[in-house]
């Protein structure tokens, strides 16, 4: 009765990892009904007797808690819906990506405007944007005078985003990271 399916269950756990009927070796449980009626805590050969009855499975839902916890339901039908349940959640989870904007320290005004309004695009759309300033050659020398090129961006992108992570040095170039405004 047991399947080797594979997919997260509750708590992180696999439903393959939830112990069913014989598999449950502690002396009480507290027992949730068919119906989801609280039974109480009794021995595990007496809630085994109930589900046998009922023509269902004893299955552990939360095995951390003290009684464990086990459910009188038909295991076919709990595995079926724990997929189910995950597969809405993950439909309904947003994954945010990260979008890159790369500039020199020498860029222009217009090209500098043509990337916030790039970002801008990418923050509406609710990506974070990751603003790199690469440096090359003798741009090293000065690396503390281009970060006011960021400080403009973060300004002129200040009614949509905010500064998620502050202007870092990190080997040859200088990033910023810009979020969506809540």
């Amino acid at each position: 009765m047991l399947s080797t399916l594979f997919f997260m269950g509750m708590e992180g756990r696999t439903i393959s990892d939830l112990f069913i009927n014989e598999q449950i070796r502690d002396r009480e449980v507290r027992v949730i009904g068919e119906n989801g009626e609280q039974l109480g805590v009794m021995p595990t050969r007496d809630a085994m007797k109930l589900a046998e009855e009922a023509g269902v499975d004893l299955v552990k839902i939360a095995p951390t808690a003290k009684p464990p916890v086990c459910k009188i339901v038909d295991y076919g039908k709990f595995k079926y819906e724990q997929t189910r349940k995950e597969k809405e959640a993950r439909k309904k989870q947003k994954t945010v990506e990260i979008k890159e904007i790369r500039l020199s320290p020498n860029i222009d005004t217009n090209d500098l405007n043509t990337k916030v309004n790039a970002a801008r695009k990418f923050i509406t759309k609710g990506d974070r944007v990751k603003i790199t300033l690469r440096f090359r050659g003798r741009e090293m020398a000065h690396m503390n005078n281009s970060k006011h090129i960021l400080d403009d961006i973060a300004q002129a992108l200040a009614d949509v985003a905010v500064v998620d992570k502050a202007p870092k040095v990190e080997g040859r170039s200088m990033t910023m990271f810009l979020a969506e405004k809540r």
